[in-house]
Formats: structure tokens, C-alpha cells, sequence
């Protein structure tokens, strides 16, 4: 198992909580001082009071938890937002209401999934010519299966 140090930035923080044995991604709780509203399509940060030392070679990844998304509309505005393994600050979510109903977080609510996961470094280079396959240029819809 991969250790994470996590500094408190806030005492009403709470760390990362796996909610089943199984889960590859921990919950990550609102550090509000009250109830955040969302009009539809708002986007607002969220602090979660905490800071992460995200081992190097890693990268803690915040995903949307998805009741919330799915039942609730709201999910992180960028997707997927990633902490990288040299960033020392507050871990915030930056949340989307992707309703059309305005949507309330409270103080303590779990607002964000977060995986830690390697990653491959890659060195980018330029070159005049790719590899041919079978696909080649063709995106978006080209392979037949939507």
C-alpha cells in the first residue's frame, strides 16, 4: 500500500475515506462555513483543508463522485483535476452544476473522489514521420462503434 502524508490545514478537515474495501478512489469532504448554492451551470471552489505529499512517480487524480454527479449534477468543472507530486498546497475542487436546478454542498459533505495512481514520464520528441496502423488519422467516430 503507497503511504500519503496529508497535512490539516483546517481542524474541521477530514481525510481521504475509501468507502467500501474495494475502492480505488478515497472521498474528499467540503471545509465550508455553511451551505454552498449552485445556480445552474456555476462553478465553485471547494476547499477540502487539506494538503498532499503525492509520492513522486504518482499523481492524485479527483474525480466526481457519482451519486453526486448523477443524482445531483455536480462534478468537477475540469473532469478530472490532478495533483501533482511537487504541489503543496490546498487540495480544492472546483465544482460544476451541470443541473438545471440549483444544488446545495454543506459543510462535510463529500464533494470528490481521489485516486492516487503511477504515472509513465515521457520524453517528447519531434519527428518527421509516425508509425502507420490501421486506423491512422481517423478519430472521432471513425472506427464504426460511436
Amino acid at each position: 500500500m503507497t503511504k500519503v502524508k496529508v497535512k490539516k490545514l483546517d481542524e474541521r478537515a477530514v481525510l481521504p475515506v475509501y468507502g467500501s474495501e474495494f475502492a480505488a478512489g478515497a472521498d474528499l469532504y467540503a471545509v465550508t462555513d455553511g451551505d454552498v448554492a449552485f445556480l445552474p451551470g456555476e462553478t465553485k471552489l471547494i476547499h477540502t483543508g487539506l494538503a498532499l505529499e503525492v509520492p513522486e512517480g504518482y499523481a492524485g487524480l479527483i474525480y466526481a463522485r457519482s451519486g453526486l454527479a448523477t443524482k445531483r449534477g455536480l462534478a468537477p468543472a475540469n473532469k478530472v483535476g490532478v495533483v501533482d507530486a511537487d504541489y503543496r498546497g490546498e487540495v480544492m475542487v472546483a465544482l460544476h452544476n451541470h443541473s438545471d436546478k440549483e444544488q446545495v454542498i454543506g459543510a462535510g459533505e463529500r464533494i470528490a473522489q481521489l485516486v492516487i495512481t503511477p504515472f509513465l514520464k515521457a520524453e517528447f520528441f519531434e519527428s518527421d514521420e509516425l508509425d502507420e496502423t490501421v486506423r491512422g488519422a481517423g478519430g472521432f467516430g471513425s472506427t464504426g462503434k460511436n
